[in-house]
């Protein structure tokens, strides 16, 4: 998938205030070690660093096109107490170094969920948290479900020969287990309802654009518009604007806090 880091920090307003709100519960003290997994445009990350002047902050994400732009914002440059790299969730080779891991939005995207713990727990000090906020199992249905229909039918069909859905969302049961299994106690692990909006049909279509690559990106590029018109047509059909010209969409969260035993 090619990300558009500058599209999508445009886009990602919904991300960023549960993110905000994830932080706020943190209490930290502003001397703490962070890493943050699946940085994407460093928004989040940027944030820790501020809130941790005597700290250090790690932003980590797969793109490399999320990377350089990060790295340009909101680089050493800019925050002296900021880095970025490009790492796998899935291979994370730190060494007992942070207080706090922490993933917001991020994880679905990510197969191997026990790797990524496993890593986690590594690159964690003994008693740090683990705080992670991502798609969890019943998420975005009604999303998935004009996806579903749109890609068996005229004139796109013949443009998802041999598709497969890449996304990883998982419920509590299994999460409770590989959390034990990767040496975390557990705090709170949950699935919480939440209801995203976006402003108009504008505002859909540019979280469509920005986030479900898989599906806009198997169509070309100069049929990519009219593929996202089509869906966010036949997802207000189903779903209309409010009376305040809001979309809302039905999201599940899987969000968990665990200490490293």
């Amino acid at each position: 998938m090619k990300w558009n880091p500058q599209d999508y920090a445009k886009n990602s307003d919904a991300q960023l205030k549960w993110a905000k709100e994830l932080k706020q519960s943190l209490n930290l003290q502003g001397d703490e070690s962070v890493l943050d997994v699946g940085c994407g445009d460093g928004k989040i990350t940027a944030e820790f660093a501020t809130t941790l002047p005597k700290g250090r902050v790690v932003g980590i994400d797969s793109s490399p096109d999320m990377i350089a732009y990060a790295t340009r914002t909101y680089g050493a440059h800019v925050y002296a107490n900021l880095s970025f790299a490009c790492v796998d969730a899935r291979s994370l080779d730190f060494e007992q170094e942070f207080h706090l891991c922490f993933s917001n939005e991020a994880l679905h995207w990510v197969d191997d969920h026990q790797a990524f713990l496993g890593g986690a727990s590594r690159s964690l000090r003994r008693g740090g948290r683990l705080v992670i906020a991502c798609g969890g199992q019943g998420t975005a249905a009604d999303i998935l479900q004009v996806f579903s229909e749109l890609i068996c039918c005229e004139p796109w069909k013949h443009y998802f020969d041999g598709f497969h859905n890449p996304y990883f969302f998982y419920g509590d049961q299994d999460y409770s287990l590989w959390l034990e299994k990767a040496g975390f106690n557990i705090e709170r692990l949950e699935l919480i309802p939440k209801d995203m909006t976006h402003v108009g049909k504008e505002g859909l279509a540019g979280w469509i654009r920005t986030t479900w690559m898989p599906f806009t990106q198997s169509v070309p590029e100069s049929k990519r518009g009219d593929f996202i018109t089509h869906f966010v047509e036949t997802y207000l059909q189903r779903i209309p604007l409010d009376q305040d010209g809001l979309v809302h969409v039905r999201m599940v969260k899987l969000e968990v806090s665990a200490l490293k035993s």
